[in-house]
């Protein structure tokens, strides 16, 4: 069972925080990509330092603040900015060549908002991932699922406003922010007007999906690029993604590669969704334990057929209940893992909600349970 990181106060008091609780992940993460980008780029670490400071320029136009975190990050691990940079730049550095198999959906029904995901990447950063409980000076608290010494990844916010990510396999890459820096910045916003708002000004340097939901029962998913994004509205109360581009603005714009799985998952999580279970946490981490297709999966286990180096499996799988601001989380494989992480934020109600005001539904500390069975 993974435990919580409490990270409070400043962006510099953060990132220190941050690096000091997890310095010896950090340090493996950054083993684990530097034979990466040698495996896939044929560049050294070194070499990939120099490339993630291109990135510069973008993040301090249009996320300045968060330079602060990075410098703390890195402080706290004993490392160089440079060096907690480029893990956040590693979709741009590698192309996303080795892009995982990320499965993603989001569910209203009966007027409660969901969004489920599995993250499938390489084995070697099982023991990597971090669980983040952020309650920043200047932002709202958040819960961020993702891998040490990365600014943000899979999550949820006080706001009631959740993300999940899917890798696209590209070569594009241009003007933006660092998939990774985007995603933090989306994780502070305060609803999901201000974060399409995000999606669509500040651009993102490299093809991805972020599927974007809200408390309020708004979602879509956004295929994000250097120019403009794609975007899929939700057809019956669902989006669903894997990691190929379908909306007509991104396809028209970014040539994709995907691995021929991603077909098969989407058709896969379509089928299960239409018409949906009723939905609960676990009648969600059921659709993301479906190993129909096997090894082509939504559920993905090790093919031992595959290059050692293009082997992915489920590394945790995320149920979001956004209105009850509540991140459920199985570590490793969600047919196995019966364990569940539930991690409740405070209710914040964004301004769009509230008449322009920002008030806490009640006074209540963070609640986590470390259960068997989540309800």
């Amino acid at each position: 069972m993974l435990n919580v990181t409490h990270l409070r106060g400043s962006r510099h008091a953060i990132g220190v925080a941050h690096g000091q609780c997890h310095a010896a992940q950090i340090q493996r993460s950054i083993e684990v990509y530097d034979r990466l980008f040698q495996d896939f780029v044929g560049l050294d670490w070194a070499a990939a330092r120099q490339e993630a400071r291109r990135f510069i320029p973008a993040i301090e136009r249009g996320f300045p603040a968060i330079l602060d975190e990075l410098e703390g990050i890195a402080e706290g691990a004993d490392l160089q900015r440079d060096d907690i940079l480029t893990l956040n730049c590693r979709s741009e550095i590698s192309l996303t060549q080795a892009s995982g198999g990320c499965s993603a959906f989001s569910l209203y029904q009966q007027g409660r908002q969901w969004l489920a995901q599995n993250w499938d990447w390489r084995l070697d950063q099982l023991d990597n991932v971090v669980v983040l409980h952020i309650e920043g000076d200047d932002a709202p608290p958040l819960v961020s699922v993702g891998e040490a010494g990365m600014l943000a990844k899979i999550g949820l916010n006080a706001h009631g406003l959740g993300v999940c990510l899917n890798a696209i396999r590209s070569q594009t890459c241009g003007d933006g922010l660092p998939i990774h820096v985007a995603l933090r910045k989306l994780l502070e916003s305060d609803g999901f007007t201000s974060a399409q708002r995000i999606v669509a000004e500040d651009r993102v340097a490299s093809p991805a999906h972020f599927l974007v939901a809200s408390a309020a029962g708004q979602a879509a998913g956004f295929e994000v690029q250097p120019g403009p994004p794609g975007v899929l509205e939700a057809r019956d109360g669902r989006v669903t993604h894997t990691n190929h581009l379908y909306a007509a603005a991104a396809t028209a714009c970014v040539a994709d590669f995907p691995k021929p799985d991603s077909h098969v998952r989407l058709r896969r999580l379509d089928e299960l969704l239409d018409p949906p279970p009723k939905a609960s946490v676990n009648a969600l981490f059921d659709v993301l334990s479906d190993h129909h297709n096997a090894p082509m999966s939504i559920c993905k286990h090790t093919d031992i057929d595959l290059p050692e180096a293009e082997r992915m499996e489920t590394l945790f799988s995320v149920v979001m209940a956004l209105d009850e601001r509540t991140l459920h989380l199985r570590h490793g494989y969600p047919c196995k893992t019966r364990q569940t992480l539930s991690i409740a934020l405070e209710e914040k109600r964004p301004p769009d909600q509230d008449g322009g005001r920002d008030t806490l539904a009640q006074d209540r500390k963070l609640q986590q349970q470390q259960q068997g069975e989540a309800p």
